[in-house]
């Protein structure tokens, strides 16, 4: 079938057959199909939607558009894979502490998505850390290690690298086929015995609503099971940043500073652990979420996790002292500045997405997929739902370049927090599991 004719297909409610589909993917693959078919299908997906048999086509074929990963180690190889969200720091965490509870952890993580940042990007802010590594250094440093973070390979679903980059500046993001198809193929060619899934809810999320997320949740069960992975999928809240840290360089210190106990937020340290033990007990290291849970406290108290960590960044290039003396490492902004409350009051609400918007204005996202990332720029300090404000308490303190961007930044923050006089009832981070048939 010809790309446009497939498009046409789709675009008025008809079912595309996998050996059209097989065709498609190889088009993507081989530049064959252009970007503005790819941009079309992306979006003839996203309103007219595919049935399961549709998305799991998509998803194998997208696999198999590159090389898929046989592992022979004394442990379960596992994963987790979030759908984005803003001061979603849990990746750089769970990797090590994952590692020294006994799993394998081959974690292929993406680039920034619209508002939300990018665990490979994150890790390039790393000074000399390579984020795309070859596939033999990549397994090398799984084996030895037990975990290694890394973007995605031109060897590994390169049709999907292609598709990622474009659904990013094409408003197609939010689609549950191509979100699927898009985790998925990567996971299955990473060869995992294992899947966590943090399907992100609110409106710093793709699926804002309980609904949509527990559709997507399931989509994924279905089409993982189906492939023969073992997954599980939670449902986590993001009504508001999951820690008070968005950008690069930013994310990582704090990943540092969960890692050697200086701080770990309720928050996040609630969503890193049940991934974590999902991820322990798929693996069948543990029988229990509870016995996972005393394992993963016992990698952090011991300083097991945060070494593994600092070995995982030795041996992909980075700073052997990076634990020990981030900021000698990791790049500072020329700026910093509180932004502050027009009240005093209490926090009532955040508009997430607006939030991870300021960071792309700054410079921290990008507007187009060939955009540079300025690693320094982001956001401390950002209040969580319930927190007072005042003139001692600012809304978040902006990290950026030049005194436009703060003021750009200032504005966007100002209005996504809405201060009110009394706090809003709280709401559990954790919102739903998701298995298969539930």
């Amino acid at each position: 079938m010809l790309p446009q004719e497939l498009i046409r297909t789709k675009r008025d409610g008809g079912a595309l057959d996998a050996s059209s589909i097989d065709a498609f993917v190889a088009g993507l693959t081989d530049g064959s199909v252009t970007e503005g078919q790819a941009a079309a299908f992306a979006m003839a997906v996203f309103f007219q939607g595919m049935t399961v048999d549709e998305s799991v086509a998509l998803t194998q074929a997208m696999q198999r558009s590159g090389t898929t990963l046989r592992w022979s180690l004394d442990g379960p190889v596992v994963d987790k894979h979030s759908t984005g969200g803003v001061g979603d720091t849990v990746s750089l965490m769970l990797a090590p502490m994952v590692a020294a509870c006994g799993g394998f952890v081959p974690m292929i993580s993406g680039r920034g998505l619209g508002h939300t940042g990018g665990t490979y990007d994150k890790f390039e802010s790393i000074p000399g850390y390579r984020a795309a590594p070859s596939l033999e250094e990549f397994q090398r440093v799984v084996r030895e290690v037990g975990c290694a973070v890394i973007g995605q390979t031109p060897e590994l679903a390169p049709a999907d690298k292609r598709l990622y980059g474009i659904r990013d500046v094409t408003a197609t993001v939010e689609s549950i086929p191509l979100i699927t198809a898009s985790i998925l193929s990567k996971k299955l060619a990473a060869g995992l015995d294992g899947l966590a899934m943090d399907v992100k809810c609110g409106n710093g999320a793709f699926m804002p609503t309980l609904d949509q997320a527990q559709a997507l949740a399931r989509s994924i069960v279905g089409v993982a099971e189906g492939a023969g992975v073992r997954t599980t999928s939670l449902i986590t809240d993001m009504g508001r940043p999951l820690t008070d840290t968005a950008g690069n360089a930013l994310e990582m210190a704090y990943a540092i500073e969960y890692l050697t106990g200086v701080r770990r937020e309720p928050r996040m340290h609630e969503v890193t652990m049940a991934l974590c033990a999902e991820m322990l007990v798929l693996g069948r290291l543990h029988e229990s979420q509870e016995g996972a849970r005393a394992a993963l406290q016992h990698a952090l108290d011991s300083g097991g996790a945060v070494e593994r960590f600092s070995r995982m960044v030795t041996a992909l290039g980075g700073p052997a002292n990076l634990v020990e003396r981030p900021w000698d490492h990791l790049v500072h902004a020329a700026l910093v500045r509180e932004v502050h409350a027009d009240r005093a009051g209490v926090v009532t609400s955040i508009d997430t997405r607006q939030v991870g918007l300021a960071v792309v204005v700054l410079g921290g996202g990008r507007r187009r997929p060939q955009d540079p990332i300025d690693h320094a720029v982001g956001l401390t300090r950002i209040v969580g739902v319930g927190d007072a404000v005042s003139a001692d308490r600012p809304l978040a303190v902006v990290h950026a370049q030049t005194e436009a961007a703060i003021d750009e930044a200032a504005a966007m923050l100002r209005a996504a927090i809405v201060v009110g006089d009394q706090p809003p009832p709280a709401v559990p981070v954790v919102l739903d599991r998701v298995v298969l048939g539930g």
